[in-house]
């Protein structure tokens, strides 16, 4: 039997092996740590963030991606060629090239997060095509660390409890300008060839049944679950609007449905998982119409208060069987003509008027749904660290242009939360994730709360049209020499679990000039953003 002193050693040699072991898993790293660190090992941290509100969390299906990049900063001219080409920049350009390091965290998704490090703690890479031998040996700097919640990834979205309807034409579905296959893959698919559950049922205006062929081969090759059938031109257009209501009625698969959607082929839903969760407080056994008016109240004066279908109007199966015993009646030739609304007859309006004037029914907003009647720089919308439920109006054409399929790809490692969430770095840049890249040489000065009115209302812009939707704005700061962007035209998921954003800036651009128009930067420039999970 030992005594109490030999008791006490091996006491004593028991803890310091307790502390040894303790102490050594403290340092160990994961892989993703020791890929991202970088010469300096200096990490100040980012601010606290203070959450605001509760949105989807991830599940026990979302797999966290890892990522075993190694981290390579020098300038390959090889590759400066190819961006000079693509986006038909100058001999000479400013390059930037800056790693992003994801930090998943159990905070709620926040507007603004303010970080601590800088974006450009020095000078850019200027490129100079006719000279490629003076770059070449940059060396990395240490990845801007961003928290953010950890919001499911787009892999896990379901959207089996809804139907889509979309009626166009082959000629937009084919175009390279104005094809929806892109988009429609993001939200109707897991991102990896499979359908998430959502059906798709496409008209096709006065298509060939080779056409039809063509079109349901492309998107079933996408993985979408779609029906495509043919829509007869000699309705009317509101008619053929009203139509989609009892096509996806009477479809098969409805039986195994609980919403029925109507909306336009350049609808984009950003987060399938918002989406879902706006829709639980609802009942589906309900009488339902839901959906969002127009943001620019001249067009709800003109059109009236209804759904406005871009935006995506979505029916209770109940309703929808109303719509259809009602459908005969509601498309004469009188209820056309009072759909006119001094801009031809409207499908939204003749299908509000079969839903008021044949039930109780009204119209319940849905907050997060955008119709996007705006014109000009869309800027200040998608920078305003908004987390939209439905897009609409991006595909040019007189509204404005945008491209959400892009903006999207960072959520496939991110999670769904990161696309257009903001973060502001110390040295007066904003990162508006997926879409921009917005210097402030004057510094943050201003209510990052309030959208910056970049953007006009048409056809008569009173300046206050869209304040009952978006408060009222900020002034512009486009053409006053206080904010130069650099606008996000590619994005790519690497093989790895990357995520490459490259955005541009045009010397020309008319936006970035002083308030003497003279233009802030005499060379055109590149920023390119390499996320690591």
């Amino acid at each position: 039997m030992r005594n109490p002193f030999s008791r006490c050693v091996l006491f004593a040699v028991a803890l310091l092996m307790l502390l040894a072991v303790t102490w050594k898993s403290d340092r160990i790293e994961d892989v993703g740590s020791r890929i991202v660190k970088a010469a300096s090992s200096h990490n100040k941290g980012p601010i606290p963030q203070q959450p605001i509100g509760d949105g989807p969390q991830a599940g026990d299906k979302d797999i966290v991606p890892v990522s075993d990049h190694v981290m390579e900063c020098g300038v390959n001219s090889t590759y400066m060629g190819e961006l000079k080409a693509r986006y038909e920049l100058g001999e000479t350009f400013q390059y930037l090239k800056r790693y992003v390091k994801i930090n998943r965290e159990p905070v709620a998704r926040k507007s603004i997060t303010k970080l601590t490090q800088q974006l450009l703690p020095n000078a850019f890479t200027t490129v100079d095509m006719l000279h490629p031998s003076n770059y070449g040996n940059e060396k990395c700097i240490e990845p801007l660390h961003v928290p953010v919640s950890e919001s499911p990834y787009p892999a896990t979205g379901n959207l089996s409890d809804f139907m889509f309807g979309v009626s166009t034409t082959f000629k937009r579905f084919s175009s390279e300008k104005t094809s929806p296959v892109n988009e429609w893959t993001y939200w109707l698919t897991d991102g990896k060839g499979n359908s998430n559950g959502g059906k798709l049922v496409l008209l096709l205006l006065d298509a060939t049944e080779d056409q039809i062929l063509h079109a349901k081969t492309i998107l079933q090759h996408a993985g979408i679950d779609v029906d495509v059938f043919h829509s007869d031109s000699s309705m009317e257009m509101a008619v053929r609007y009203l139509t989609l209501i009892p096509t996806l009625y009477n479809h098969p698969e409805r039986p195994s449905k609980k919403w029925l959607v109507s909306c336009d082929d350049d609808t984009f839903f950003p987060s399938v998982h918002a989406l879902t969760k706006k829709f639980e407080v609802y009942d589906p056994n309900d009488m339902l119409y839901i959906g969002t008016l127009s943001e620019d109240i001249n067009n709800v004066d003109r059109h009236g208060s209804q759904a406005f279908g871009g935006a995506g109007v979505f029916l209770s199966v109940p309703l929808a069987a109303q719509i259809t015993k009602d459908y005969e009646t509601c498309k004469t030739d009188d209820k056309i003509h009072e759909s006119n609304s001094g801009w031809g007859p409207q499908g939204d309006i003749l299908l509000r008027k079969c839903i008021y004037e044949n039930t109780d029914v009204r119209l319940s907003i849905l907050r997060g749904l955008y119709q996007l009647d705006l014109y000009g720089d869309p800027s200040g919308f998608y920078e305003s660290g908004i987390k939209p439920i439905s897009l609409h109006h991006f595909k040019g054409g007189g509204w404005h242009s945008a491209l959400p399929w892009q903006y999207t790809k960072i959520a496939h490692i991110c999670g769904e939360d990161c696309t257009l969430q903001r973060f502001q770095t110390s040295d007066n840049f904003i990162i508006s994730t997926g879409f921009s890249v917005a210097q402030y040489p004057l510094g943050v000065s201003f209510n990052l709360a309030q959208m910056e009115r970049t953007f006009a209302a048409a056809p008569q812009d009173k300046g206050w049209n869209l304040d009952y939707v978006f408060d009222p704005q900020r002034p512009s700061l486009l053409k006053t020499g206080r904010k130069i962007s650099w606008d996000l035209q590619e994005a790519n998921v690497n093989p790895d679990n990357t995520v490459t954003q490259v955005y541009v800036r045009k010397a020309n651009d008319w936006r970035w000039v002083d308030q003497f128009n003279q233009p802030m930067s005499q060379l055109d420039g590149i920023v390119e953003l390499v996320w690591v999970p």
